[in-house]
Order: structure tokens, then sequence, then C-alpha cells
């Protein structure tokens, strides 16, 4: 006569077990999806997309202080690029420069000006003569802001007539500014100064 009642009994704790093991899986579950979904939601804020040649291009992107040398240097590179390549164009030259002169203080400014006051500047127009910088050498100590640098290229002058190879030695300080389009790392270089200009070689044509 207890038998159902018995048979009842054992079925309503094994329905009771089953269903705690599915709502004990169904909450690892979620749990470990959530889990997931933040982590994917964490490394997703460190990504990029840039529009290059209408394509979507991912880059990383990272704290300052852990490419701050990279930039930095790059900076530097760059400015010295835009300063000294020049070609017998007046309007060539003029963009070029003007693009360096937003990386940098008024100290280029002078450094320029001594340039077209002296007839350098006229001298490579008229004279049909182009001039190429090859960096050897970038070092920056980012210890302690501002960061000093030390910049060693060669730079080579071809004329109708000859080549010459010179050597060139600057130095300044970066400061830290605001990212603009004009200065995409985000530096100033101040104080700077030529402290080597020489002739290495001269060659005729």
């Amino acid at each position: 006569m207890f038998k159902p009642t018995q048979n009842i009994d054992t079925a309503f704790r094994a329905m009771k077990a089953m269903m705690l093991v599915v709502v004990t899986g169904s909450l690892l579950v979620s749990g470990y999806a959530v889990y997931q979904n933040a982590g994917l939601s964490a490394r997703m804020q460190d990504r990029v997309y840039i529009l290059a040649n209408g394509k979507a291009v991912e880059v990383m992107a990272s704290n300052r202080k852990e490419n701050l040398n990279v930039e930095a240097r790059d900076h530097i590179v760059m400015f010295h690029t835009w300063f000294f390549e020049l070609d017998p164009d007046e309007k060539a030259i003029t963009t070029s420069i003007r693009k360096a002169l937003y990386m940098a203080d008024a100290s280029a400014k002078k450094q320029y000006d001594d340039l077209v006051e002296t007839g350098y500047i006229a001298g490579i127009i008229s004279g049909n003569v182009s001039q190429q910088i090859n960096i050897d050498s970038v070092a920056v100590s980012v210890t302690t802001t501002p960061y000093s640098f030390y910049c060693s290229a060669t730079i080579t002058i071809t004329r109708s007539t000859s080549i010459v190879k010179r050597s060139l030695v600057t130095r300044g300080v970066l400061r830290e500014v605001a990212r603009s389009d004009h200065n995409p790392h985000g530096f100033l270089i101040e104080h700077w100064e030529v402290i080597e200009n020489k002739d290495l070689k001269i060659e005729s044509r």
C-alpha cells in the first residue's frame, strides 16, 4: 500500500537532483560566458581600426611610456628629414621646412632664417642642388624630462659638378606636447643646435 507513495517520493528526489544539476550547470556556463565576454571586451579596448587605402586596418593601442623611446627617435628622424632633405624647388622647400617647424621651437626657425640670410637656400634653388640626409644614429635619454638627444647623420649634397659628403651632429631636448595632425608624436624639439657640420669627402662628377 506504501509502494506508490515511495515511488513518487523517489521520483521527486531524482527530479529534484536532476534540476539541481541542470541549474548548477546553467549557472556555470553563464558565469563562464560572462567572464569570457568581459575578457573579450577588455581586449577590444586595446584595438584601434584605421582606414588606409579604403581598407580597415587593425592597430594595437598601447601606453605612451611603452613606446616613448621609439616615438621620440622617430620624431627626431622625421624632423631632420623634413629640415635637411631639400630639392631645387622653392615650393617644395617651403612645404618641407614648414612641416619641420611644426615639430620644433624657435631654435629651428632661427637656423632656417640663418640659411636664408646666408644665401644657402637661394643657392640650392639657383644651382639645381639636391640635398639628402641619412640618419646614422639617434640617442635619446628618456629618464627625465625634458628628454635630451643627440642626432648623428650624413648629408649628401649633389651639385652639377660635384658630390659632397658632409657629417652632421645636432643636439637638443624634447618636450611632450599634445598630438596633432602636424605633430603626430606629441613632442616639441627645443634648444636645437648644430654642433658639427663638416665636409667628409668631395667627388667630381
